[in-house]
């Protein structure tokens, strides 16, 4: 409750939404995970979309974001959230865009407003909203090597240009917060200046939105709405902890949420792997929750078991964290799984691992008899 009191974790819990079961996100409590689904223009499907919410809850997502941007984005959402026992976030600006056929230039507050309030009304608990990105922060990414690769981010800054004026979201951030509070929704403030590639981490442009956020973050704190902050993104491991020290200092300790952060762009069809590796180190830091990356990151959309792999990635380095955070009960589930395993209990091995069907397979494939399931070696 005094940490909540703070601002320093969020329990994000939409009033429309009666089916979550609430959680807790914040540097003190377990490091959480994140995955994301949604559908795009040319694949994917209502069922397919729920059976991957389902699969991903399975497997151990604390939360999952809807990113859907094709047809039918209203209607999909409904069946996530009516079939979601975990909080759902979503990025308001895609659909807004589609509202516009598509044009960033097109959008206007009113339109975005309206968005806001659709998916306030249908129970989503979490809103990533890309306030950060300011008309003076755009010309920062000319010389970066990826530019500006947040989708949400890029809509912004091209509305921002082509007006020549500050974004809407940042003119109008207080009206958003009242929408916010109305329905209990939380900020997930978005990094739309994040870096894309290793070369252009912990550049002005990053940290001059994540000042900004900062400042946002203490306006919504005062319209009474809860607020974490998104992060990046692709940061070699020499410079990790120097986010984290950038977003306590600035953003006056509200939850950290970031995407790895991955710590080579070399390996394309890995960055699952590339990611955990700056993923564990940053929640060791203090980050509170942890999106997860899968192998299909940069190369195409995630399957059934893409979305697993993802997830049991994301496990296994939040509960790395855990354990070089010294948090309390993290250990027990190593201890419970050490001593099984010294004992020969092979099902309990099996059982007690985060992915049981995986470890009974690879034992199988060498030791296929019931009987092996009981003996010692």
């Amino acid at each position: 409750r005094q940490e909540i009191a703070r601002g320093r974790a969020i329990i994000p819990h939409n009033i429309n939404h009666p089916e979550v079961e609430p959680m807790i996100i914040g540097r003190n409590f377990l490091v959480k995970i994140n995955a994301n689904i949604g559908n795009s223009a040319v694949l994917s499907s209502v069922d397919d979309e729920v059976d991957k919410l389902v699969w991903a809850t399975r497997w151990g997502a604390d939360n999952v974001m809807d990113l859907s941007t094709g047809r039918n984005i209203h209607n999909i959402r409904d069946w996530i959230i009516r079939n979601s026992s975990v909080p759902i976030g979503t990025v308001p600006i895609y659909q807004a865009l589609e509202k516009v056929n598509g044009v960033a230039e097109d959008l206007t507050w009113e339109v975005f407003r309206d968005t806001l309030i659709e998916q306030a009304e249908q129970g989503v608990d979490y809103f990533t909203i890309h306030a950060g990105v300011r008309l003076p922060f755009v010309p920062l990414t000319a010389k970066r090597v990826t530019g500006i690769v947040s989708r949400g981010g890029s809509i912004m800054a091209k509305w921002c240009l082509s007006h020549h004026r500050e974004s809407f979201l940042y003119e109008h951030f207080e009206d958003i917060c009242d929408i916010m509070r109305a329905y209990d929704v939380s900020f997930s403030l978005g990094d739309g200046l994040r870096p894309g590639s290793i070369a252009d981490a912990n550049d002005e442009a990053q940290f001059a939105e994540l000042r900004t956020l900062g400042e946002l973050t203490k306006i919504a704190w005062a319209k009474g709405c809860q607020v974490m902050i998104e992060g990046p993104g692709h940061v070699p491991m020499h410079k990790i902890k120097a986010n984290m020290d950038e977003q306590l200092k600035h953003c006056h300790e509200a939850p950290f949420y970031t995407l790895g952060p991955l710590t080579t762009d070399i390996a394309p069809g890995y960055d699952h792997i590339t990611s955990a590796i700056g993923a564990a180190m940053i929640g060791w830091f203090g980050t509170a929750m942890l999106c997860y990356v899968t192998p299909k990151e940069h190369l195409g959309l995630p399957d059934r078991q893409d979305v697993k792999d993802g997830v049991i990635t994301y496990k296994i380095a939040a509960h790395a964290a855990d354990l070089a955070k010294g948090h309390p009960a993290a250990r027990l589930h190593d201890d419970a799984l050490s001593r099984a395993r010294f004992e020969f209990r092979w099902e309990d091995q099996f059982n007690l691992g985060l992915d049981p069907e995986t470890a009974r397979k690879y034992h199988d494939e060498t030791l296929p008899k019931e009987a092996r399931k009981t003996a010692h070696f």
